[in-house]
C-alpha cells in the first residue's frame, strides 16, 4: 500500500528528462540519535523501483545509533536510486522514529515489573510494520486483529447489556466456552466490575483510565489470578509512576501516535 502510485503515475519524470544512466553509490546517514529499524524492507522498497541496486547494512534493527551514523550502503543504477530514495526514507525515517520513541519508553520501565504493550491505534496498512518497530524498540506487541485474542471492552458490554454482577460473570464464560483456544481479557473502568470479572476466570483484565490510588486497589483485588494491563493516558511524563507497581504490563498508543519520524539521509559517494 506505501509503494502504490496513483493511477495516473508515468514514472519519474525527473530522472528521464535529465537522462541519467549508469550507477552510483549512496549511504543512508542518520541526522540525529535514533534506534534503527526497517533495513530489512529496503530491498523490497528498491525492487518495486527497478530492482537494479543492492544494499549493504551496517546496523541491527534495535540498534542505537547516533547522529552521522552510516546506516547502510547502496549501490547499483542511479535511476533505481534516485526514484526509490523517497519511499525507502519515508519507511525508514518512520519505522525509526517508533523505535525510538518506544525505547524512551522502555527505558523510563526498566529495572521495574511492568513490561509495555502497543494497541492497535496504528496507521492503516501499516499496523504489522508499525508493530515490528516498537518490538525493535523494546516494547511487546499487544493483539494485532480482532482474531488473536477475545477482548471485550467496554462498547461489547453496552452491547451485551451486561455492565455489572453476574451478567458480567455470564458474558465472560460465554466467550470461553465459544472460543477455548483464545486468550480472554476483559476492560474494566470500575472497580466493582472486577470481582464479578474474577469468578469466570479471566486470563488478563485491561484496567482502562483508573486512578493511581485505585489501580494499586484493583491490583490488590486481582491478587495475581489474572494477567494485568493498565492502559489510558500513559504517556512519556508519567510511566514512571507505573514502574515499581506488581502491574504485569502497561499498554499506551503513544509509541506510534506520538512518535516523531527520525530524519535520515540519503548521500550520494558515486
Amino acid at each position: 500500500m506505501g509503494l502504490r502510485n496513483p493511477p495516473d503515475h508515468k514514472g519519474d519524470r525527473t530522472v528521464e528528462a535529465l537522462d541519467l544512466n549508469g550507477q552510483g553509490s549512496a549511504s543512508l546517514v542518520t541526522r540525529n540519535p535514533m534506534v534503527a529499524c526497517g533495513s530489512g524492507i529496503i530491498p523490497f522498497i528498491l525492487n518495486a523501483f527497478g530492482g537494479e541496486a543492492t544494499l549493504e547494512t551496517f546496523v541491527e534493527d534495535g540498534d542505537y545509533l547516533k547522529s552521522g551514523f552510516a546506516m547502510g550502503q547502496i549501490t547499483g543504477s542511479k535511476k533505481t536510486l534516485l526514484a526509490a530514495e523517497r519511499s525507502l526514507l519515508n519507511f525508514l525515517q518512520r519505522l525509526s522514529g517508533i523505535a525510538t520513541q518506544t525505547r524512551k519508553f522502555t527505558d523510563l520501565l526498566e529495572g521495574g515489573k511492568p513490561r509495555l504493550l502497543d494497541t492497535r491505534k496504528t496507521t492503516p496498512g501499516h499496523r504489522v510494520l508499525e508493530k515490528y518497530a516498537v518490538a525493535a524498540g523494546g516494547g511487546w506487541n499487544h493483539r494485532f486483529g480482532l482474531f488473536d485474542r477475545v477482548m471485550i471492552k467496554d462498547n461489547h458490554l453496552e452491547a451485551s447489556k451486561a455492565s455489572a454482577g453476574e451478567f458480567l460473570t455470564e458474558l465472560v464464560l460465554k466467550a470461553k466456552a465459544r472460543a477455548p483456544d483464545l486468550l480472554i481479557q476483559v476492560e474494566v473502568d470500575r472497580l466493582e466490575q472486577i470481582p464479578p470479572i474474577l469468578k469466570a476466570k479471566p486470563d488478563a483484565l485491561l484496567l482502562d483510565n483508573f486512578a493511581l490510588d485505585e489501580l494499586k486497589e484493583a491490583i490488590r483485588i486481582i491478587d495475581s489470578t489474572a494477567i494485568t494491563e493498565a492502559s489510558g493516558g500513559i504517556t512519556l511524563e508519567n510511566v514512571n509512576r507505573y514502574k515499581d507497581l506488581d502491574l504485569d504490563f502497561v499498554s499506551t498508543s503513544a509509541v506510534v501516535g506520538q512518535s516523531a519520524w527520525s530524519d535520515i539521509g540519503l548521500d550520494w559517494a558515486f
